[in-house]
């Protein structure tokens, strides 16, 4: 995969119509139940949060419903992932941190995920490895901004 031949490439090749289920068979395909991919996907969100993070900005940064995120976080505090804190910047409101216990899981599921990526790529050169992970790493990190802007400036 050089970066020559995809500079060349116009931009409506048909292979970016193919990135939505790409990302959707990905997700999938995590090695993992349900119930371990909602607690991985809350437990990254608020590690990754540059700030505090309350239910409602989980449930906004997620897409789901308040209720939804509510449950979810009630589950990770019954498991011991999370706990409930008062903000440093207003008492009032309760924000969510990641325990110990969490912070394991989170590298478990990391270390998981490694490992099932290594297997699917076993095919592939430790470059086109290094690549895609690079690749997909920046994505997610401009996918975010991208969803932050967007909630600042809605349209």
């Amino acid at each position: 995969m050089s970066s020559a031949s995809s500079s060349e490439r116009p931009p409506d090749d048909p292979a970016l119509d193919q990135i939505g289920p790409a990302l959707s068979r990905l997700r999938r395909r995590a090695p993992a139940s349900g119930k371990d991919l909602s607690r991985n996907l809350v437990l990254n969100v608020i590690a990754d949060a540059p700030g505090e993070t309350t239910v409602g900005g989980l449930a906004a940064e997620m897409g789901v419903a308040q209720p939804v995120a509510s449950r979810t976080v009630a589950a990770c505090i019954e498991e011991g992932l999370l706990r409930r804190a008062a903000s440093q910047s207003d008492g009032r409101r309760t924000v969510l941190e990641l325990t110990e216990h969490g912070e394991a899981e989170r590298s478990r599921f990391a270390a998981e995920q490694r490992k099932a990526f290594q297997e699917i790529t076993a095919a592939w050169s430790p470059e086109e490895q290094i690549q895609f992970a690079r690749l997909l790493a920046r994505y997610g990190a401009d996918a975010a901004a991208w969803s932050r802007k967007r909630a600042a400036h809605p349209q």
